[in-house]
């Protein structure tokens, strides 16, 4: 994981979501560099889009983390619950910093292995 070269720097951001909560997540964001976003539904991406117009859209979450794995520091994951833990396994397991809204995941099971994968990982993460 790149280490910021000074406390002012922007991080780089991809966002799993972009409506509702997720919409919210971005604009407290919104001094960082949103470079990256996806949702499945093509009507909240425009919109999206028109205040990022910069960031790269997507339908799918792994294959916007495949592609931007070395654009972004982070990802928020602000979903259905049902794609929060899944999400955040695949942007931990690619080295990337993660805010996951709640809940984290729908068993302990699943929260005990983001746990254990941050650990291993050294990754900063928070769930809202």
């Amino acid at each position: 994981v790149k280490a910021a070269d000074g406390p002012n720097d922007k991080l780089n951001i991809a966002a799993v979501g972009v409506a509702n909560k997720a919409r919210h997540n971005l604009d407290e964001l919104a001094s960082q560099n949103i470079v990256a976003f996806c949702d499945v539904d093509e009507n909240f991406l425009k919109k999206a889009s028109e205040r990022w117009p910069e960031a790269r859209t997507y339908r799918d979450y792994r294959k916007m983390l495949e592609a931007e794995v070395n654009k972004c520091d982070a990802v928020v994951v602000s979903t259905a619950d049902h794609t929060h833990a899944p999400a955040a396994s695949v942007a931990m397991d690619l080295g990337k910093h993660v805010y996951v809204e709640k809940p984290l995941s729908h068993t302990v099971a699943e929260a005990r292995a983001l746990a254990k994968l941050a650990a291993k990982k050294k990754l900063a993460t928070q769930m809202g």
